[in-house]
């Protein structure tokens, strides 16, 4: 028994579920057995006795859910902060809680009384004591964390919980001896799952599918290689037993109809504090003020509802509302990150709604001078298609030649300090351009912002078609593409940037990768968008793995058009360690030429696009020259412009979701095209698997 741990527990004289306060309390009011609770309770209590010493906290009358001691509070050494719960049903356990921690030769620390915090329910040591993981989003809330890493001198980490069924960290995040994690990462938003991966190597991150999730597997005790939880899958066992840990089961369904388990009934009170290890929280708080029709126009519904959509927390400092309809409200709220990025993306889209910091706040516009010409300063600000205007001692200055995704520059001149927007390729080494978000505002109607959200990039959001089956027409083109690769032919892509929309970059790469591309052809944006998925993630600002929108994505384009002109070209991106993956990287790791026609259109460009349209068609011909087949994925501006610079006898594919484009490619009257309308992701995958049954080499005969 290992002597120098101790955890906390309480007995469940009193526990029933007597009110619903999360999920897994509805439809179980006073439908647990309180016998059946205390005799797993008490199993529970002698595997832990085996494990470590445990010490009981008097249960109390009137509190049915102080068996969940989790809650109590955090310890660390010799201080505690005591919990702040969130919900009246229990806020009556604080007192008993702080009696037997002051009894017990703790110092304790209280939270401010409207700010709630839910203890070791949401905040959990690091096993290897380097940093604390404290959760916000249901029960905590962020403005806890600076308190919490003051108090304890420990450096914390803020994740945010999305899914209402984990309502507490501990149901979903287990940290484990040597710097192991067990936990559900579809519990947290995309923010909180990078910083996660960040922090715990991939060998040491066990995540765990929904089955064991909603068993509360994540809300287990760890004591050194063991761990002790209600119930886990086969497989789940399997895999912690390979890195050394022996799973304990002990029945808590009792317990789950109030939404806790193992973890949920104790708290550890002998964490280590290392001497090494020190405050650090990377919250971030600003101050914004907004006026206008607050109310009825809904602009602070809005505005409150951003932030925490976001990953943010709020704090409304004062609200002076108007008294008549036609005056106007004013309010100053604090607004509160997780890190300094969540932060910017916040307050991006709250200058959008005309959400400014105080006037004695900011009284000029951060600026930074550009270095290279055609290169922007990292962080800039990008420009939006509404009226903006910019601080410049201490008065509002509005931005000139207004446009979407340009940067702003300030300059000197005979007249003034004026503001104007420039694009990416116009902008001048020295020019002075508007980065971060401090002193910019928006000047526009709140109908004008309900109208761009109702339209902006909905096509992302449009359902798939149901398709007909093209397991047989892919067969015959795996077919295909296997000879000619096998007899040394040419196989030609051209591809838009629906490809990387639908998945399809990961299966476009694999054939380059794989030798059955010999060239590339396509536009400014399939490059740009294979670049952005491969840097962040992200397609037109969507999550690729999630299929959501991500906060202030749809600028994250113009962020890797700035990034691929700094190095000055894909390929000198590729060599500098910046591009790792993608159709891009393999062209350029298997020295695939391509060719990237330019259009009015393009953003940026990219420095790799042809923006000579005459020279853009000549490279095109010229790449095209020897083709055995062409793959048309997705295209219809390059592949009609292919097609009609291809000669007869060349097999061509044309893959398209719009009918129209596969028959107007068909209508070349070739017989060697083939048209399928489908989805050029599931195109894409259904070919992979093709050619992965074809493992026999073509042999010429």
């Amino acid at each position: 028994m290992a002597e120098s741990i101790r955890i906390l527990m309480c007995s469940p004289d009193h526990y029933d579920v007597d009110y619903v306060i999360n999920p897994w309390m509805e439809g179980n009011i006073h439908k647990s057995s309180r016998d059946r609770a205390a005799e797993q309770w008490q199993k529970l209590y002698h595997v832990l006795k085996d494990l470590a010493v445990v010490d009981l906290v008097p249960p109390q009358q009137g509190w049915p859910d102080m068996v969940f001691t989790a809650n109590a509070g955090l310890v660390l050494g010799d201080n505690v902060v005591l919990s702040r719960f969130y919900h009246k049903e229990r806020q009556g356990e604080e007192p008993h809680f702080k009696q037997w921690f002051e009894n017990n030769g703790f110092t304790v620390h209280e939270l401010p009384k409207d700010l709630p915090f839910e203890g070791a329910g949401d905040a959990l040591l690091d096993r290897e004591g380097r940093w604390l993981w404290a959760g916000y989003g249901f029960r905590s809330e962020l403005d806890s964390h600076p308190y919490i890493a003051k108090w304890l001198d420990i450096e914390v980490l803020s994740l945010r919980l999305i899914d209402d069924r984990f309502y507490h960290l501990d149901t979903c995040f287990c940290p484990l001896t040597d710097g192991y994690l067990l936990y559900y990462p579809d519990a947290f938003d995309s923010y909180s799952n990078r910083l996660i991966e960040m922090r715990v190597p991939v060998e040491k991150r066990i995540a765990i599918e929904e089955a064991d999730a909603v068993k509360f597997a994540c809300n287990a005790v760890n004591v050194d290689r063991t761990v002790v939880m209600n119930q886990a899958s086969d497989s789940l066992k399997q895999r912690l037993a390979e890195v050394g840990f022996s799973v304990i089961e002990t029945p808590l369904t009792e317990f789950l109809k109030a939404g806790g388990a193992a973890k949920c009934l104790t708290l550890r009170i002998t964490e280590p504090v290392l001497p090494d290890v020190h405050a650090n929280v990377p919250v971030e708080s600003r101050i914004i003020h907004l006026e206008g029709h607050l109310l009825d126009a809904g602009i602070m519904n809005q505005a409150l509802d951003l932030v925490v959509e976001n990953g943010g927390s709020f704090r409304v400092l004062n609200f002076n509302l108007g008294i008549e309809r036609q005056s106007t409200s004013a309010a100053d709220v604090r607004v509160s990150a997780p890190s300094h990025e969540v932060m910017e993306d916040i307050m991006r889209q709250l200058i959008d709604l005309g959400a400014v910091a105080p006037p004695q706040e900011t009284c000029d516009v951060i600026t930074e001078v550009c270095t290279q010409t055609g290169v922007a300063p990292d962080d800039f600000y990008v420009t939006t298609i509404y009226p903006t205007e910019v601080r410049i001692n201490c008065e509002w200055v509005r931005v000139q030649k207004q446009r979407m995704d340009g940067a702003i520059v300030v300059s000197n001149t005979n007249d003034g300090t004026v503001a104007q927007c420039k694009i990416l390729r116009d902008l001048a080494e020295g020019d002075r351009v508007v980065v971060g978000v401090e002193g910019i505002r928006t000047v526009k109607k709140t109908e004008s912002r309900e109208q761009r959200n109702s339209q902006e990039f909905s096509f992302m959001g449009a359902g798939v078609s149901s398709e007909r089956r093209v397991e047989l027409v892919v067969e015959q083109i795996a077919w295909e593409l296997r000879q000619i690769r096998d007899r040394g032919g040419k196989v030609v892509v051209t591809a838009g940037p629906v490809v990387i929309h639908t998945g399809g970059a990961q299966h476009l790469s694999r054939l380059i990768r794989d030798g059955y591309v010999q060239a590339l052809l396509g536009g400014n944006a399939i490059a740009v968008h294979d670049i952005e998925q491969a840097l962040m993630g992200t397609s037109l600002g969507v999550d690729m793995q999630k299929g959501t929108p991500v906060s202030g994505g749809h600028r994250h384009h113009l962020k890797v058009i700035n990034t691929i002109r700094r190095y000055g070209s894909i390929a000198k991106a590729v060599e500098a360690g910046i591009l790792t993956k993608g159709i891009m990287y393999q062209c350029v790791k298997n020295n695939i030429p391509f060719c990237l026609a330019g259009s009015i259109r393009d953003d940026g460009p990219l420095p790799d696009t042809q923006m000579d349209l005459i020279k853009a068609q000549a490279e095109y011909a010229k790449l095209i020259e020897g083709t055995d087949m062409i793959l048309m994925l997705s295209s219809m501006l390059h592949s009609i412009g292919v097609g009609n610079m291809t000669p007869a006898g060349v097999k061509m594919v044309c893959v398209d979701i719009n009918p129209a484009v596969v028959t107007k490619l068909s209508d070349r009257g070739s017989v060697e095209s083939v048209g399928v309308v489908t989805d050029v992701g599931l195109f894409l995958s259904l070919l992979i698997k093709q050619l992965e049954k074809l493992t026999s080499p073509y042999q010429v005969v």
